[in-house]
């Protein structure tokens, strides 16, 4: 025999038997199964038809998701609610996703001011949105179109112009809803509350952006026109009233950035064209400058 050849079987001896079912086994296999029995059958039928009745056919529909839900949350709803809890004023800030680190600092000093809940936060990516409402329900809107704001864009750079030059429409919309608004950019702390320095009954509230230290009694009216021809007002803090003034204002600075579009040899951002806007419409809105410095 070979190594890999199979036995072979021994074959039976001629007493041999093969086995034999008993009555007993023979008799239970003839038998149906009790699984098997018409009763039961008509009873499982029963039972489908009656699931069948109860839950519809397919997939059950999932309940909209924390995340998803925000995504139709307008900014009409956000501020109201924003403004309800700050006697008609919102108190304003834009991030993207690398910045919020720096809205987390900003936050501090305002909760500390007693402001956090007047504050909207405008997420510039749906990552953002949802985080922030995760964290903080109702103090995050986006508005469309989100811009490629996935990045920590350079100052200068055109995915910093474009993430700057949607602010003065945020602002507009805010003020066409009725309410007041303060605008802060979130490298920023507070000290103090800014708002017990706002006084009188003025359109606009700002301050410059050059270097010397003024004098407490200085000019509030604006300073004469550097180099470029224009002023050095600072964008990143504002506060504006619902009012005419401001609103001719903020579409005057729309139409600047309009005008004014970026280009890698001028590498713009919406500063100077608020600048150019206020410049042109001095005559026409009431602003009190260097309230907050």
């Amino acid at each position: 025999m070979s190594l890999h050849q199979r036995p072979h079987q021994k074959p039976p001896a001629a007493g041999d038997s093969l086995p034999v079912s008993s009555p007993t086994a023979s008799t239970a296999a003839s038998r149906p199964h009790p699984l098997l029995t018409l009763p039961y059958l008509f009873s499982l039928l029963a039972v489908l038809l009656f699931v069948a009745l109860l839950v519809p056919w397919g997939p059950a529909a999932r309940p909209p998701s924390s995340s998803s839900s925000w995504r139709s949350y307008t900014l009409q709803d956000a501020a109201a609610s924003a403004a309800a809890a700050g006697n008609g004023t919102v108190l304003l800030a834009a991030v993207s996703g690398p910045y919020l680190p720096f809205l987390s600092n900003w936050l501090i000093s305002v909760r500390r001011a007693g402001r956090a809940d007047q504050v909207l936060v405008i997420a510039e990516d749906y990552e953002t949105l949802d985080r922030i409402n995760a964290a903080w329900p109702g103090h995050a809107v986006l508005v469309p179109p989100a811009p490629d704001a996935q990045t920590a864009h350079k100052f200068g750079s055109q995915g910093f112009f474009n993430f700057t030059s949607r602010r003065p429409r945020h602002l507009l919309q805010i003020l066409e809803l009725g309410y007041s608004v303060m605008y802060n950019d979130v490298d920023m702390v507070w000290l103090a509350d800014p708002f017990a320095y706002i006084v009188e009954n003025h359109d606009v509230y700002f301050m410059d952006d050059m270097a010397p230290v003024k004098p407490l009694d200085h000019s509030h009216e604006l300073p004469p026109p550097g180099k470029k021809g224009r002023t050095y007002i600072c964008s990143c803090m504002l506060f504006l009233r619902p009012t005419e003034g401001a609103k001719l204002l903020l579409r005057k600075w729309i139409e600047e950035l309009k005008e004014q579009p970026w280009s890698k040899q001028r590498k713009s951002n919406d500063q100077p064209a608020f600048n150019w806007a206020l410049n042109k419409t001095a005559g026409q809105v009431m602003f009190l400058l260097d309230i907050f410095s």
